[in-house]
């Protein structure tokens, strides 16, 4: 279950002019909380100031997902959308062991060495950048206002709470900071996924949840192998067993990430895929199928996945969720330390087999591994889980359309932590760049995000009085 890397990784939308910045690079130390270690290493952050009113302009600074920081420049679009109307500057810092800011290069992600990877120390590499961003004043000079999606909005709320001082306000856009043991329903991500599916035609449903078993009943048969090889355009055969299994996790990840992407526009980050793909691959199976009739319509299917813009030559299953351009390799590490999301399935409010959560086995996994054991409650002991009562000024967004709204925050927890509903909307949608197919509910949220930050600047500045 913990190879759902895609938490964060889905920034989708096309770029509608190339984005202009500079690349910097920042000294932060190895250990932030310790003393026994004085290696320093340099962390990426990319800059654009040229709407900035270095007089006190506001400070647009965008909290690095798992992945390279150039990809979350080019895709977060909002926050270049409102630079000129806030004269703010925008900072793009990239996380630790992401990207190129890599402690000890190539070696960083051996497990020798990956052990610095952590979202505390991430922050803590966000904060000394700030800091020589304000000039190390003891009274800092520009309102900082954090944006991010996904893993980076989580990073953007939790800036806020552990950085008060620094951060002036946050939008956490599709932050799954409830997705954690205990907080809500295991099953609570597939079923958002079955439900947009559902909504393109429950005949779709039906023969997803359908076409597990005819696909591991089909693959004891004769001839399956070159068959699937050929009709599914598969890089690999399917011989065996475990390759079966592979080629049934690709499956469910190619569902789980068009249920994230499902935006009205057509999108190209991860991968190109048409506007609401879910609708677009559901057409396959717009009507009862069964045996090798359904497996030509779940084939049609992985093309538009794998091969809208015509130019893949193959479906290569083995590599899973890994597209290869985000850079995301240490993702499986901090699932296995400290973001432990149980993720489970029933096939009953679901369209897939039913696989449920079992500890154990995923910390078994992780040690087989990385040599570690997952700490269950870390995250709700490091950030405060479900109880945020004493935060302030962050706004949580979530798009109903969106699997991880499922661990999102969707009713505000007091007058200065919000939450925003995109009833239409997917992950993060808020986030990209304004797109004439958007829907009114996009809009009406990022005006609302407007509001909150010409509040959060107007109280930085009256308190500066």
């Amino acid at each position: 279950m913990w190879r759902i890397t895609i938490i964060l990784l889905l920034t989708l939308n096309i770029v509608k002019s190339e984005y202009k910045y500079t690349t910097n690079w920042f000294k932060v130390p190895l250990d932030h909380f310790g003393f026994q270690r004085s290696e320093e290493f340099q962390i990426k952050y990319l800059v654009n100031e040229e709407h900035w009113d270095k007089e006190g302009g506001p400070i647009f600074f965008y909290t690095g997902n798992e992945g390279q920081i150039e990809l979350f420049a080019k895709h977060t679009g909002f926050m270049w959308d409102i630079a000129e109307e806030f004269k703010a500057k925008l900072v793009f810092a990239e996380h630790r062991y992401y990207g190129a800011s890599m402690p000890f290069g190539n070696k960083s992600l051996d497990n020798e060495y990956i052990g610095y990877l952590t979202s505390a120390q991430a922050l803590a590499d966000y904060a000394d950048l700030l800091d020589y961003l304000q000039d190390y004043q003891l009274v800092p000079k520009y309102p900082v206002i954090a944006f991010g999606g996904s893993y980076g909005g989580m990073l953007s709320a939790y800036f806020r709470m552990k950085y008060p001082h620094m951060v002036t306000g946050a939008i956490a856009a599709s932050a799954p900071i409830h997705m954690f043991p205990g907080m809500v329903p295991c099953e609570a991500f597939h079923r958002i996924v079955t439900s947009s599916f559902n909504i393109a035609g429950d005949t779709c449903v039906q023969n997803i949840k359908t076409s597990w078993t005819a696909l591991r009943n089909f693959s004891t048969t004769a001839n399956s192998s070159e068959w699937l090889q050929k009709n599914w355009k598969l890089c690999d055969p399917v011989r065996n067993a475990t390759e079966v299994q592979e080629l049934i996790d690709f499956l469910r990840s190619m569902y789980e990430t068009l249920a994230m992407v499902n935006y009205p526009f057509a999108s190209d980050f991860l991968l190109p895929l048409p506007a609401e793909p879910v609708r677009v691959v559901c057409q396959y199976l717009n009507q009862t199928l069964k045996g090798q009739a359904l497996l030509e319509g779940i084939g049609k299917m992985l093309q538009v996945f794998t091969n809208y813009d015509g130019k893949s030559k193959c479906v290569d299953y083995k590599k899973g969720s890994d597209y290869g351009n985000l850079d995301a390799s240490g993702w499986d590490y901090q699932a296995c330390t400290e973001m432990v999301m149980p993720m489970c399935t029933t096939g009953e409010h679901d369209m897939f087999e039913p696989v449920p959560w079992n500890f154990t086995s995923y910390s078994k996994e992780c040690y087989d591994k990385f040599k570690v054991y997952p700490k269950e409650q870390l995250a709700k002991i490091e950030y405060g889980g479900d109880r945020i009562q004493a935060a302030s000024n962050i706004v949580f967004s979530n798009g109903l359309m969106d699997p991880w709204a499922g661990g999102g925050i969707l009713n505000s927890v007091s007058d200065t932590v919000q939450a925003v509903i995109i009833f239409n909307g997917a992950h993060h949608l808020d986030l990209m760049p304004a797109n004439p197919l958007d829907p009114d509910t996009v809009k009406i949220t990022r005006n609302s995000h407007k509001d909150n930050i010409k509040k959060w600047i107007s109280e930085f500045r009256d308190a500066a009085k």
